[in-house]
Order: C-alpha cells, then structure tokens, then sequence
C-alpha cells in the first residue's frame, strides 16, 4: 500500500494560528509551565518593570509555533523542530496571529522547512520569527 503524501511548494502559504491571550489565560498558562515571573500576571508590576501589562511569556510563543507547525504537517504528520527568537513583548489582549511560508522541501527525506512569523496587537508588530521543519502527512 503506498501512503499518500500531499503535494508540498516552495512558497506554499502556513494556514494562520490565532490566539488572544488574556490576564487569566497567562496566568494559567504560567502555572502549568512553572513559570511564575509576575511579569506574565501582575499588571502592576509589569508595569512598574517598563512594560505596558502582563508580558505573554516564551513559551506560549513557542506553543503556537509549533501548533502552526502541526496544523501544517497534518493529523499524520510529523514536527521535527521548532525554534523562535522573541522579537517584541506581546501582551495580555493582544492578538497575536502565527502565519508563514514554505522555505524548502527536501524530496528525499520529505522533511518541509517553514519560515514562521507571529504579528501581535493592533499594529501587526512582529514580535516573533522562527522556522520548523516538519514532514507532511
């Protein structure tokens, strides 16, 4: 039996990952991680620190990331690595949106390297980039 393999371009669009995190969801989220920085829940502090609000931390960063990742590779697919570099803070109530494109496919193997990028806010700042490499169901 031969596996069906979608048809993958350089080029090619990663369907968006949206996420609106709000104050409860990082503090959740950050005690789930062990993350407990009041940075990521305290508004208070996180402004006295110089930021406009509760800072969404790496992690989640990460998270949707690889979720985008994921969604791209499918049900059957794999992810192989997923890597970022936080670019500008996000914060809680900003849209944060993961998009990205298709920078190579290795036919051999079938591995599919994606450039990723996460806008937040209303500006669209980026506040991530990253790449993953994942093989397609």
């Amino acid at each position: 039996m031969t596996a069906h393999v979608r048809r993958v371009t350089v080029g090619q669009a990663v369907p968006a990952v949206e996420l609106t995190p709000s104050a409860v969801g990082l503090l959740r989220f950050g005690a789930v991680t062990r993350n407990a920085h009041r940075i990521h829940y305290d508004g208070e502090f996180a402004r006295s620190e110089g930021l406009a609000g509760p800072v969404v931390m790496a992690q989640l960063h990460g998270c949707l990331f690889h979720r985008a990742a994921a969604r791209f590779a499918g049900d059957a697919g794999r992810v192989l690595e997923v890597g970022w570099q936080n670019r500008a803070p996000a914060h809680a109530g900003d849209r944060l949106v993961v998009t990205g494109t298709v920078r190579a496919v290795d036919a051999a193997s079938g591995a599919v390297t994606l450039d990723l990028v996460e806008h937040c806010g209303p500006d669209g700042t980026v506040c991530c980039r990253g790449r993953a490499v994942v093989v397609p169901e």
